[in-house]
């Protein structure tokens, strides 16, 4: 099987248009194994997956371990491999899990903010260390929401250095929100912007600023979180939307596109992956996967025929506004 490869941004930096989130294999939320999360990797690999995306953060650096560890063997050419930095993992003393994270891993590490140059570099190193491999391709500043000032004016110069140096391919940042990212697009010269849960069928605050100008700047944007939490996973009353209890009004709308999808043969699931490819900006769906069987799920629904017809209908009926952008081509 085989994923179309789009080039990030100006960069030579290529990414596989569906990519592999490793925050499952940090154990998100649950436990898996070392043998599940290679398992994981192995099923996104024979699928086509060549672009992987970790972080310090996910699990307190198991993620990071597992996912180097898991490709340690594959031909290092043959893929993308982005990590975050920002977040610099100090040994603690306490007892516990990182629960209150959201991860089910022993409480060894704690986080510490750092956006310094010198934290930058030293993040990078370490997640080398952890990933065993000798280089990273992407390295995007992780969730600088309360640290704007120290990002722009510390971090980011010392990742364009590096760009320059040849030590990454490409640099970016990866934020829940679409207006901070909004500015490092027209501010610096990003390659690729990650933006999770702001590109959905149940949210296009990035299309307002975000996409139309990463599109005039040649800058790529990676979307994470289609989901939104798991509403257009399964919208059912309880369902969660941005990490909590789903609005009434936004559950009613997920009902409502899953009628429409239904009318048409297609899991909404697959809708909400193929959705954010209707913009030109779009490089790639990040998608998480903690077994085999979600990473072979996410691949199958990736794949799955989605008419124009039901794109007109979302329109029709008020579910998408008649300005959204959606896939021209039938997938």
């Amino acid at each position: 099987m085989t994923l179309r490869q789009n080039r990030l941004g100006r960069s030579a930096v290529r990414v596989s248009e569906l990519s592999f989130g490793a925050a499952g294999i940090g154990n998100l939320y649950t436990q898996v194994t070392d043998g599940q999360a290679e398992q994981a990797v192995t099923a996104a690999w024979d699928a086509g997956v060549r672009y992987f995306d970790t972080a310090p953060h996910y699990g307190l650096g198991l993620s990071e371990r597992r996912l180097g560890a898991a490709l340690r063997e594959r031909p290092r050419d043959a893929y993308t491999l982005s990590t975050k930095v920002g977040r610099l993992l100090e040994p603690a003393a306490g007892d516990g899990t990182d629960l209150a994270a959201g991860f089910a891993v022993p409480a060894t590490h704690r986080r510490v903010w750092d956006f310094s140059a010198d934290g930058i570099r030293r993040c990078l190193t370490e997640s080398l260390e952890r990933l065993g491999l000798d280089r990273v391709d992407i390295a995007y500043l992780h969730d600088p929401d309360d640290h704007a000032g120290q990002a722009l004016h510390e971090a980011y110069p010392a990742l364009e250095r590096l760009r320059g140096e040849g030590v990454l391919g490409a640099i970016g940042v990866g934020m829940n929100q679409a207006g901070p990212l909004t500015r490092y697009v027209r501010d610096t010269d990003v390659d690729a912007v990650l933006v999770a849960g702001r590109y959905s069928l149940l949210d296009q605050r990035a299309l307002t600023d975000l996409l139309p100008l990463a599109a005039r700047r040649g800058v790529a944007v990676v979307v994470g979180g289609v989901f939104n939490s798991g509403l257009l996973a399964d919208p059912h009353p309880g369902a969660r939307f941005d990490y909590a209890a789903a609005p009434h009004e936004r559950l009613t709308r997920a009902l409502d596109l899953r009628t429409v999808c239904e009318r048409h043969a297609v899991p909404l699931r697959a809708a909400a992956l193929r959705f954010p490819f209707g913009h030109p900006a779009v490089a790639s769906v990040l998608v998480g996967a903690r077994s085999a069987a979600e990473a072979k799920d996410a691949a199958a629904l990736f794949h799955h025929r989605v008419p124009d017809a039901l794109w007109a209908e979302f329109k029709e009926r008020g579910l998408l506004a008649p300005h959204v952008p959606t896939p021209t081509r039938e997938a």
